[in-house]
């Protein structure tokens, strides 16, 4: 494949020469949401060039882990999904988003966001084993209105979809605010208090949050 080689028989030496190169992980992450047309990865990730947009999607078609479909009609578009082999980075797209946190805040003056990356913010950090049964609603406001999430908790730990929370405890929060809640730097109270969090219904259902979450530990 072209682009920077490390001469090193070592796997990860092989996983930098592929993913190592800027903008390329951000590349993946929007398409481990879903597939994107040339013109969404372009829109999502901002300062990127075409240019280099392109060289970055052919590098990756050519290590196989990128391939170029076209919608069937209606929609007749052509859009970029990752392969299979693309798709066994989740694990350590999982990981990286986990340490990466450590270093997360304070939040920098001009910093965009998306607010379908929360999927992939809280599923890195969700419990994996057992937790208390319950079913929480998530609102997270952007510019242009609110995306909901369902944040459930159950023996096989806390799973997260888009979804809408009518009818259940839900709370809404700038998802900055939300992680503090989850790492327990915020109390919910305090949250609510200062108006930086809004809720509706039992408090008692949203106070175990944090609990559903192993963010509390994952600390510098």
């Amino acid at each position: 494949m072209s682009g920077a080689r490390y001469n090193q028989f070592c796997a990860l030496a092989r996983a930098a020469e592929i993913v190592g190169e800027r903008w390329t992980l951000l590349i993946i992450r929007e398409l481990l949401l879903a597939p994107r047309r040339f013109g969404d990865l372009r829109e999502r990730l901002g300062d990127i060039s075409p240019a280099l947009l392109t060289d970055r999607l052919n590098a990756l078609m050519e290590a196989g882990v990128v391939q170029r479909v076209v919608l069937p009609a209606p929609f007749n578009a052509q859009v970029y999904e990752l392969t299979g082999t693309g798709r066994a980075i989740q694990p350590a797209i999982r990981e990286l988003i986990r340490w990466g946190g450590r270093f997360l805040f304070p939040m920098r003056t001009g910093e965009t966001f998306e607010p379908d990356w929360v999927l992939l913010a809280l599923e890195a950090i969700a419990s994996r084993t057992a937790v208390r049964q319950c079913r929480i609603g998530l609102r997270i406001p952007y510019p242009d209105g609110t995306t909901g999430f369902i944040i459930e908790g159950g023996p096989a730990g806390t799973s997260i979809a888009k979804g809408e929370s009518s009818g259940i405890a839900a709370i809404e929060a700038r998802f900055d605010v939300l992680l503090q809640i989850l790492g327990r730097h915020l109390p919910l109270d305090d949250a609510v208090a200062s108006g930086a969090a809004k809720i509706e219904g039992s408090v008692h259902t949203l106070r175990k949050l944090p609990s559903l979450f192993e963010l509390a530990t994952a600390k510098r």
